[in-house]
């Protein structure tokens, strides 16, 4: 058997989302199950090389995780010659010269969003990968969740019929910092540093809703400051200068050219009354189905009840009883995970992935005209993106 040892330069890891989603929860099991085998036999392996700023804490992670290699030096790590992949969670305001330097020195790249601070710099990113002939990946996590999963099923199974529309709910209270500490960090909420809520979410939306439904063709979105005021990781209060939230709507098309109308809430600064901390219900015609993280129940247009407006009488029926959970009908892994197994295919037989630097600089550019529209009190078209 023929076995390829990937070594990943893991840049950001002491980050949330670098430590707890890409590495203890997908490139460490990977590792520890001994890689994962192709199609044609070959087994492929991984080995991580965690990189931060931070010395004690990139080599407390190490030491912790029996991890052999650790560097303070980026671009030590990039012009490594061993290393074949350089992923990067580090912020926002520091991705797109990372992405450029590792494509420079002939890295394939797998990348957080956003994956730049503008659409301009986001498109320039497509188009190194694309001369540079690497292989990018994007992280596009939410497709690969189990509700996601089985709600995807339902569409390409037909089930909605024409779909009407799709309406989502995201979103918890992050603590200011002043009593409680805040559950995200700091930066976060300071727009000078890449920060805000649409910068943040628009772009995970962007391809949810392409990955369900279909194309974006307008925004209009409105955002707020809620919490003007918030207290940083040294219990020190500071303006929070970004959006905290964000109300928007989007006009899609599906690829039979169907109409569709979505809408999403985002929001830092509000207490959760739902199953999980992100819904999406879609409506069609012959059915309607509501997904979260792991869970999707669905209703068919048979099994609809009739209920009737009467405000005058308490409610009698539990409307949450009439919809049927969507079984899984196969085993579906952590969604970070998922991704980065299928990432490392496409590596190794030297192909595009799937989700990729255009991909990603749609988000981006739904985020900016986001932006502009809650700034212009307009909708705003989406035009396509080419490079």
């Amino acid at each position: 058997m023929t076995t390829r040892t990937l070594r990943i330069a893991m840049n950001g890891i002491t980050g949330r989302m670098g430590y707890r989603q890409h590495l203890v929860r997908s490139i460490l099991p990977i590792r520890d199950a001994g890689g994962f085998t192709l199609e044609d036999g070959t087994r492929v392996q991984v080995e991580p090389v965690l990189v931060g700023r931070n010395e004690a804490k990139v080599s407390e992670l190490a030491r912790l995780h029996d991890v052999e290699h650790w560097t303070t030096d980026l671009d030590g790590a990039i012009a490594d010659p061993t290393v074949d992949i350089v992923f990067d969670a580090s912020m926002t305001s520091l991705r797109a010269a990372t992405l450029k330097k590792a494509m420079g020195a002939g890295k394939h790249i797998f990348t957080e969003k956003p994956t730049a601070e503008t659409l301009d710099e986001a498109v320039d990113l497509a188009r190194i990968a694309k001369d540079a002939g690497v292989t990018a990946g994007v992280v596009h996590d939410k497709l690969y969740l189990p509700g996601l999963v089985k709600l995807r099923r339902l569409v390409d199974e037909g089930f909605f019929g024409r779909i009407l529309s799709i309406r989502g709910e995201f979103g918890y209270w992050v603590f200011e910092g002043e009593h409680q500490d805040a559950q995200r960090p700091s930066w976060n909420y300071r727009k000078e540093d890449g920060g805000g809520m649409t910068t943040d979410m628009f772009c995970h939306w962007n391809y949810v809703l392409e990955g369900i439904i279909g194309s974006v063709r307008s925004v209009t979105a409105r955002t707020a400051t809620h919490i003007p005021t918030r207290w940083d990781e040294q219990g020190q209060p500071y303006p929070a200068t970004a959006d905290d939230a964000s109300y928007g709507i989007f006009d899609l098309e599906t690829p039979d050219g169907d109409p569709v109308v979505g809408q999403i809430n985002s929001s830092w600064a509000v207490r959760v009354y739902r199953d999980e901390l992100v819904e999406f219900q879609v409506d069609g015609t012959h059915g309607s189905a509501v997904a979260g993280l792991n869970k999707c129940v669905a209703q068919q247009r048979a099994h609809t009840p009739k209920p009737v407006w009467n405000p005058d009488l308490p409610v009698t029926e539990s409307f949450r009883d009439q919809w049927l959970e969507v079984p899984a009908n196969g085993d579906l892994d952590n969604g970070f995970k998922a991704q980065w197994e299928e990432f490392l295919r496409d590596v190794v037989a030297g192909r595009e992935h799937r989700y990729g630097l255009l991909s990603a600089a749609r988000g981006v550019q739904l985020a900016e005209l986001g932006l502009k529209s809650s700034a212009e009190r307009r909708t705003i078209d989406i035009p396509a993106l080419e490079i």
